[in-house]
């Protein structure tokens, strides 16, 4: 019987690391945005991802479960899918004359809701249990998710024919919302010369990626996530963040309290990604916009004028002032401009010496 793992900050980090070495090997290019999707499923969220076809995304996802030991599926939205299709039904086994339990696709580790905005909102709705409570109601019995779980949803932000508008409630739900950008020059050479490889390239194959970790493992990390400390100062400045996009001229509707607990959770899990057991405020910084711009409604006026939530959003995080990073260890521990550490009374008797 296998020992179970007990990870330290230093070789949860490490872990993640060789995790993201191997979806290389598959998923090449896009780092920011297989960071992001890494920090998602750390934090226990969802993402949604919007981009044009062809960039990979559903590649990005096997190549996670293919890492980490776990299973995905693949739903293509369409307007004539039912909820059913996703979460299962009940049916009658005619030998039998018993009623059996048939679970649909959205039982796996990774699921991915290609083109969300492609069903109606019935079908839509079928995934908020899963993201909210991660489980599936079945005639009146619920069934837990597979741990962990993560839905990566799709759409084309170009493409608005035949369309259903996610609704503010369920853009709410997801974690994240990141833009997939086309790959650099020489990612896209590098990209095309490994597919082509002795193969057609009609497939993208993850063959190329090793199992790290087992989804208990990675469950040991995620946990480990949970527990990094978060300072009174950061929990300050991450509401601070979320409160000024409810009083902001050019936003019409701001974001609510699970904007302020998603800046947490995710700042948690970049922490963790760079070895730290405590969040910095660049931690908040780093992930606001993507935490923030599908969660605020901009005014007519800043429609009118061009403005984009990524304008606002980044607006708001400029002028928004930001804690002065402090080690969780000791209060009186302070991090100076130039990244080094001193005591505050010593700081304080330098002073006194200067003048």
């Amino acid at each position: 019987m296998k020992e179970k793992q007990i990870y330290t900050i230093e070789s949860a980090a490490a872990a993640i690391e060789s995790l993201r070495s191997e979806i290389a090997k598959a998923f090449i290019g896009q780092k920011n945005l297989v960071e992001l999707t890494m920090i998602t499923l750390l934090a226990g969220g969802h993402i949604l991802v919007e981009g044009v076809p062809g960039l990979g995304k559903t590649l990005l996802v096997r190549a996670i479960a293919q890492a980490m030991g776990g299973s995905s599926k693949r739903v293509q939205f369409t307007p004539d899918l039912m909820p059913s299709d996703i979460t299962g039904n009940i049916m009658l086994n005619s030998s039998t004359g018993d009623f059996v339990t048939k679970k649909g696709p959205l039982f796996t580790h990774l699921f991915i809701a290609d083109e969300i905005n492609r069903a109606p909102a019935k079908t839509q709705a079928a995934l908020f249990e899963a993201m909210q409570e991660f489980q599936v109601s079945l005639d009146g019995v619920s069934h837990p998710l597979p741990k962990p779980f993560m839905v990566l949803a799709t759409q084309n932000p170009y493409e608005h024919e035949g369309t259903y508008p996610l609704p503010d409630a369920q853009k709410d739900r997801f974690l994240m919302n990141v833009l997939a950008s086309y790959p650099e020059k020489e990612e896209e050479k590098e990209m095309v010369s490994c597919i082509l490889s002795g193969d057609t390239g009609a497939e993208l194959s993850v063959s190329a990626v090793s199992q790290i970790l087992s989804p208990k493992e990675f469950m040991a990390i995620q946990n480990l996530t949970y527990s990094l400390r978060v300072d009174p100062s950061i929990i300050d400045y991450a509401v601070r963040l979320v409160a000024t996009t409810r009083s902001e001229p050019s936003i019409q509707a701001g974001a609510g309290p699970r904007g302020s607990l998603a800046l947490i959770r995710c700042a948690r899990g970049r922490a963790l990604i760079n070895g730290r057991d405590f969040i910095l405020p660049d931690d908040i910084k780093a992930v606001a916009l993507p935490v923030l711009s599908h969660r605020i409604t901009l005014s007519a006026e800043s429609e009118l004028e061009g403005l984009t939530e990524a304008q606002i959003v980044e607006n708001i995080i400029a002028k928004t002032e930001s804690p002065r990073p402090s080690s969780p260890s000791d209060p009186d521990f302070r991090r100076d401009d130039n990244g080094t550490h001193r005591d505050d009374r010593a700081r304080t008797n330098e002073s006194r010496e200067q003048a």
